[in-house]
């Protein structure tokens, strides 16, 4: 090729679509809207997700959560170690998409990338610990085994942190899948292309098609109708302000959604389990012991 044809080439800019049921639609409003970095400068067009695109998320969400649920905590972790690998491999994307939203330089924003992968296998190696750590065997007057052991809530709908594009994220959306859970995530307003290059790694990653559904768009347009969905089981308020965050949990209280309100949190520090049993309900289970002869005994 001539340094003549080379000068003239056009770059081939990027389509960044929705991850809704494990496909990339575009927008069912057929609207997009300017992403730019923290000097002004214009980055893509994101998809400006529609109320009808997130009842579609729910729909999803809720058919791909039976098999998730029921799934073994040890497949979840391979699964969701997968995922940290499939980024690790595409870590130089991640590195200049996270530069790009957050204003950092290269040598910060690879900080953070590495930070939010180690994250996602922090919590990989949760999922088949969790139930020991919250569940467990109950002391009673009689003659019975009372288990207690964690299920999964169901359909959570997450608001991506708005300032941390990557690390935020991943650091609200994986904790609600490792025990679960089935998700959609609503994708920082100002810097949604770290999450929408997140759902191309779930893509081509053993995650099945629905437990994670990213969406981008207004905020607070996408976040009313998930917040007062029926088929929605609880939605996590960390990318809202006190505002919106109050309107969405009034919204939350029709169908007695759990809630997580927002709070400040330094995503960089080690996150304890608080995320992992926010959308964990507990199952108490009564079982007769037996007698073990004359004497009356039981084990």
């Amino acid at each position: 090729m001539s340094e003549k044809s080379e000068q003239q080439r056009l770059s081939v800019f990027k389509t960044y679509k929705l991850y809704v049921g494990g496909k990339f639609p575009r927008s069912e409003s057929g609207r997009v809207y300017e992403v730019t970095d923290s000097k002004g400068k214009w980055l893509a067009n994101a998809p400006q997700g529609s109320r009808k695109d997130a009842r579609d998320a729910v729909v999803a969400a809720r058919k791909a959560f039976g098999g998730w649920s029921g799934a073994t905590a040890y497949n979840r972790g391979q699964i969701l170690y997968r995922i940290a690998e499939m980024l690790e491999g595409r870590k130089d994307q991640f590195v200049r998409e996270v530069a790009d939203a957050e204003g950092l330089s290269k040598s910060k924003a690879s900080a953070v990338v590495d930070a939010a992968i180690d994250r996602w296998v922090w919590y990989a190696g949760w999922t088949d610990k969790i139930a020991q750590v919250v569940g467990g065997a109950n002391p009673v007057a009689g003659p019975y085994f009372n288990l207690s052991s964690p299920e999964p809530t169901g359909v959570v709908t997450v608001l991506a942190p708005q300032e941390s594009s990557f690390l935020g994220l991943i650091s609200v959306v994986a904790p609600v899948i490792a025990t679960g859970n089935t998700a959609i995530v609503i994708a920082s307003e100002k810097s949604p292309l770290p999450a929408l290059s997140l759902g191309e790694v779930l893509a081509t990653s053993d995650l099945p098609g629905g437990v994670v559904n990213v969406l981008s768009g207004k905020t607070a347009e996408i976040a009313a109708p998930l917040a007062a969905h029926q088929d929605v089981n609880a939605i996590d308020l960390a990318g809202a302000d006190d505002v919106l965050a109050k309107d969405l949990e009034i919204a939350a209280a029709d169908n007695l959604k759990r809630v997580l309100r927002p709070q400040p949190v330094d995503y960089n520090e080690t996150p304890g389990i608080d995320r992992l049993t926010a959308f964990l309900e507990t199952k108490t289970v009564w079982h007769p012991t037996g007698s073990l002869g004359a004497s009356g005994s039981s084990y």
